[in-house]
């Protein structure tokens, strides 16, 4: 009896999720996150513009985005029509056909997920939390956000521009770790819960690296910690 088998290249640190919720392995930190953003991105991007026709992943998600010992991004690659439920891009329900720019949405779920450290559906929190894309969306009408996860496709920039703007942070990330703090008795930590002593509200810190979130992709969610 014959059998037809997809074999994979074996990724010793599992999906992208596993490091951000959802499990008791160490917290990533800020530099690192974006650094394996950018590896799907670069993956990504390779996908849509390196062959004649474009491939479309279809199934970008935390889960399919797969971390090898030095913590480098690969993406698996589906065949087939999937999506899942809360990346699904929500042009595909109008117009049934999925584009690079479905990938693009998907990834910007992705995004989220990495800065606010939750699942792209969680039905613990309030109502209008629940769907990790929602939420982001009454950032985005805001004019806060970046517009991956624009409604429709046409106002969603390509998965080159989003390669861009995080090799964008990760420069800003690099250059404001190289900046001593001065030497002053006046000096003083930052506390976790976002107040000085005197009640005053501080710069947003990651309680995982330490760093203060400064960098401007960061600035409007800054309030929002994850793990």
């Amino acid at each position: 009896m014959s059998e037809m088998i997809l074999v994979y290249e074996y990724m010793s640190n599992g999906p992208l999720r596993d490091h951000i919720y959802g499990s008791n392995l160490p917290h990533l930190p800020w530099k690192q996150r974006l650094e394996i953003c950018i590896g799907a991105a670069r993956g990504l991007h390779y996908l849509h513009t390196g062959a004649a026709q474009g491939i479309i992943h279809r199934d970008v998600k935390t889960t399919n985005i797969l971390l090898d010992e030095n913590f480098v991004a690969k993406t698996h690659v589906s065949t087939a029509v999937k999506g899942s439920f809360g990346y699904l891009d929500p042009e595909y329900f109008r117009r049934q056909q999925l584009t690079e720019k479905s990938d693009v949405y998907s990834f910007g779920v992705v995004l989220f997920e990495v800065i606010c450290a939750r699942p792209a559906i969680n039905p613990a929190l309030p109502r209008d939390q629940v769907n990790l894309a929602e939420w982001a969306l009454q950032w985005h009408r805001k004019g806060m956000l970046e517009k991956c996860l624009a409604d429709y496709g046409v106002d969603r920039p390509s998965m080159g521009d989003v390669l861009w703007n995080l090799e964008y942070s990760l420069q800003l990330q690099e250059a404001s770790s190289q900046i001593e703090p001065p030497e002053d008795k006046s000096t003083k930590l930052i506390p976790l819960d976002g107040k000085d002593s005197d009640g005053s509200p501080t710069a947003p810190v990651d309680d995982n690296s330490g760093e203060t979130v400064s960098s401007p992709l960061f600035s409007q969610i800054g309030g929002f910690q994850g793990r």
